[in-house]
């Protein structure tokens, strides 16, 4: 494409330096140098259009190129998007059904807490209530014994000693 701007550029230069006609417009140019560089020019062009018809042709298909490619980078973009919220959704399932099994075993522990105190509670009762008779056992059994040592004394008025100590 230079080359032709470059032969526009010299035909300019002819018309320009060309001898004026007085009292017209017109001007006298050299024939055979003007003719040349339009045939130049003519045989210049062909290429000049293919080149710009390449050029042409070349950007369809970089701009084809450019609208795949961001087909396909939107494509992955959405598939991205897409995984990221189903992990995302993973995520958030997994972190809800955490906190269930939480809140779920805290209720657990908290029940089977009150049930442990329950029944040591029952098992202490029962222990404390079978204490309370073998204490009263002792009691009476202690008060037989005293009750024998008063009759041995009263059966035996000399001795005054019966043998056996109380406490």
């Amino acid at each position: 494409m230079d080359l032709v701007q470059d032969k526009l550029a010299e035909l300019r230069a002819v018309l320009e330096s060309a001898r004026a006609m007085p009292m017209s417009a017109s001007c006298v140019v050299n024939r055979a140098e003007v003719l040349a560089l339009v045939d130049e020019l003519r045989a210049m062009l062909p290429e000049a259009m293919s080149q710009a018809q390449t050029v042409l042709s070349d950007k369809d298909t970089v701009v084809e190129e450019g609208r795949l490619e961001a087909e396909r980078i939107l494509a992955e973009a959405r598939e991205e998007q897409a995984r990221l919220l189903s992990d995302y959704e993973v995520y958030a399932a997994a972190e809800r059904e955490a906190e269930r099994l939480v809140t779920q075993a805290q209720a657990s522990a908290e029940q089977m807490r009150s049930e442990v105190e329950h029944y040591v509670d029952n098992k202490l009762a029962n222990f404390e209530i079978v204490l309370a008779k073998t204490l009263r056992a002792v009691e009476r059994g202690r008060d037989r014994l005293a009750g024998r040592d008063e009759l041995a004394e009263l059966n035996d008025p000399e001795d005054g000693e019966t043998g056996i100590a109380r406490g």
